[in-house]
C-alpha cells in the first residue's frame, strides 16, 4: 500500500502531498466512464464518486473518514472503474479504503489500469511492486500494462514490461506475448511493430492460432494483402490447418476481398475446402457486403457461386435480396433471375422486397413482355408491387403501346389499396390521352376525382391541349371536367 504513497526510488524527504501533487489531470477526461453516465451503480458507490469528483483534493482524505460509508470489494471496484477522469483522488480513496480491509487483486489491477491509463507510469510500477509483495500480480496487471504503454505509443517500453514479467513472478507464455500483440495491433497502422515482435519471440515461446489471428486481423484494419499473405503462409507451415483457427482465415480472406483480390480469395477458399477450413456465413454475408457496396456485380457472382458449389453454406434471404438488388442496379437481369430460381432449392423463398428489386430492374429496362408475366406471379403469389414501381410499370407500358398491361396494373393498384394512389393516377391519364383515348380519359378522371385522387395541375393542362386540339364537343367535354376538377381542388 504504501509504495503508493511514496516511491521508494525518491527522496525520503518527499511528503504524500507532494508525491500526489505530481499526478496530473487527465488530458481527455471525457474519453473515461463516469458515474454521471453509468445507468447501475450501487448508491454507496454513486455517492463515493460524487465525493471524490466534487470535492476539493486537499479535503478529500477528511471528507472520506466523516462520509460514515464502510464500502464492500464490489463497492470499492464500482468506485474505481468509474474514477479513472480523477486519478489523484482515486489514489487518495485506494489508499483510505485499503485501510478499511485488504484490496483484492481485481482492485489492484483497476489502480494499476487508472494509473496506466492516466500515463502516471511510475505510480503504475509502484501499485505492481506492491502487488508483488503482496502476492497479488498476475498475468492480467501485465496484459493492463501492455494496453497503456500502447494507447500511449510508447511500444519499447511495453516489450521492456514483456521482458521483466518473469523478474515479478509471471512466466512469459503465448497468452502475454497474444496480449502484447494484441495491445499494439489495436493502435492505427501498428501491425509492423506487432510483426517485428513476433518475430524475435517466436523462437522462444511458439505461437498459436491467435497469435496469427491478431496479426492477420491488424492487416486487415490497414488493408496490406501482401504482409496478409506471407503471414499466413507462415501459420500454415507453423501450426497447419484447424478449424479452430477460423477467425485467423476470416481475417486474411477479408483482407484479400478489401484489397479487391477476390480471385486471390477463391484460391484460397478451395484450398480451404479441401482442408475442412471453409469459413461459414458470416465471411460470406461480411464479403458480399463490402462488394456489395464496391458496386462490384461481377466479383459478387464468383463468390456466390463458390459459395453454393461448396453445399456448406446456405444463404439467407437478406443475403439473396443484397446480392440480386446489386445485378440488377448493374443490369444484369440474367443472373438476377438465376439467383431467383435457386432460391427454392436452398429452402429460401423471395418476399415482396424481391419480386420489387426485380420488377423495378425490369421495367427500368423496359423489358414489356417479361415485366407483365412478372408482375403476373407477383400477384399470383402475394407479393403486391410497390407504389413507385406500378406507377413507373403504367409509365412504360404506355410509352411502349402496351396499355392494357397499364390499365391492369391500375386496376390492380385500386382494388387492393397500393397507396399513394395519384402518381399512377396521373400517368394513366397522360399514357391514355397520348394514345388519344379522350373518351376513356375523361371516364378515367371522374372516377378517380369520385375516389377524391389528386389530379395535378400540370396533368390537366395536358388534358386541356389534346381536348381542345380535338374538337369543338371534345373541348364541352374538357370543360365540365374542369369544373368538376376545381370544385374538387376546393373540397
Amino acid at each position: 500500500m504504501e509504495a503508493l504513497a511514496s516511491n521508494p526510488r525518491r527522496s525520503t524527504a518527499s511528503n504524500k502531498q507532494q508525491q500526489e501533487a505530481k499526478i496530473p489531470k487527465p488530458q481527455r477526461p471525457n474519453q473515461f466512464p463516469s458515474h454521471r453516465d453509468a445507468v447501475h451503480v450501487s448508491p454507496n458507490a454513486r455517492k463515493l464518486c460524487e465525493l471524490l469528483t466534487r470535492t476539493p483534493p486537499n479535503d478529500i482524505e477528511t471528507a472520506l473518514t466523516n462520509c460514515g460509508i464502510r464500502p464492500s470489494h464490489d463497492e470499492v471496484h464500482e468506485v474505481l472503474g468509474l474514477c479513472y477522469s480523477v486519478p489523484s483522488s482515486a489514489v487518495k480513496f485506494f489508499r483510505w479504503a485499503g485501510q478499511l480491509q485488504k484490496h483484492s487483486g481485481h482492485a489492484w489491477n483497476l489502480m494499476v489500469d487508472l494509473l496506466g491509463k492516466n500515463g502516471v507510469f511510475e505510480y503504475m510500477w509502484d501499485a505492481i511492486r506492491s502487488m508483488k509483495q503482496q502476492k497479488q500480480l498476475a498475468l492480467p496487471t501485465f496484459v493492463s500494462v501492455f494496453e497503456s504503454y500502447c494507447t500511449a505509443g510508447r511500444f519499447n517500453e511495453a516489450f521492456m514490461s514483456f521482458d521483466v514479467m518473469d523478474r515479478y513472478g509471471i512466466q512469459p507464455d503465448v497468452v502475454a506475448v497474444n496480449s502484447l500483440l494484441s495491445a499494439i495491433c489495436r493502435e492505427d497502422n501498428q501491425t509492423t511493430v506487432a510483426l517485428d515482435f513476433f518475430h524475435k519471440i517466436k523462437g522462444k515461446i511458439p505461437p498459436d492460432g491467435d497469435t496469427f489471428a491478431i496479426l492477420l486481423e491488424g492487416w486487415e484494419k490497414e488493408g496490406n494483402a501482401a504482409k496478409a499473405k506471407s503471414t499466413f503462409g507462415e501459420m500454415v507451415v507453423r501450426i497447419g490447418w484447424d478449424r479452430k483457427n477460423m477467425a485467423a482465415y476470416d481475417a486474411f480472406l477479408m483482407t484479400l476481398v478489401r484489397a479487391l483480390q477476390v480471385d486471390e480469395a477463391v484460391k484460397f477458399l478451395k484450398v480451404m475446402k479441401d482442408h475442412d477450413c471453409f469459413p461459414g456465413l458470416k465471411f460470406f454475408t461480411n464479403a458480399l457486403d463490402i462488394i456489395i457496396k464496391q458496386n462490384d456485380a461481377a466479383n459478387a457472382v464468383i463468390l456466390w457461386d463458390v459459395m453454393l458449389e461448396s453445399a456448406l453454406v446456405v444463404p439467407n434471404l437478406v443475403m439473396y435480396n443484397a446480392v440480386i438488388g446489386l445485378l440488377c442496379n448493374n443490369n444484369q437481369i440474367d443472373h438476377a433471375f438465376r439467383l431467383l430460381d435457386q432460391m427454392a432449392f436452398q429452402g429460401v423463398f423471395p418476399d415482396s422486397l424481391t419480386y420489387n428489386i426485380v420488377f423495378e430492374c425490369l421495367v427500368r429496362n423496359k423489358k414489356v413482355h417479361v415485366a407483365e408475366r412478372f408482375f403476373n406471379e407477383m400477384v399470383k403469389n402475394e407479393c403486391p408491387p410497390t407504389s413507385t414501381n406500378c406507377t413507373s410499370a403504367i409509365a412504360m407500358f404506355f410509352d411502349r403501346d402496351d396499355p392494357e398491361a397499364a390499365q391492369s396494373i391500375w386496376t390492380y393498384m385500386v382494388e387492393n389499396h397500393i397507396k399513394p394512389l395519384s402518381d399512377a393516377a396521373n400517368e394513366v391519364l397522360l399514357g391514355l390521352c397520348q394514345l388519344g383515348r379522350l373518351s376513356e380519359v375523361k371516364r378515367s378522371a371522374e372516377d378517380m376525382l369520385d375516389r377524391k385522387i389528386m389530379i395535378y395541375e400540370s396533368t390537366m393542362a395536358k388534358l386541356k391541349d389534346a381536348f381542345y386540339r380535338d374538337s369543338r364537343t371534345a373541348r364541352d367535354r374538357y370543360d365540365s371536367l374542369s369544373r368538376r376538377w376545381k370544385a374538387h381542388g376546393k373540397l
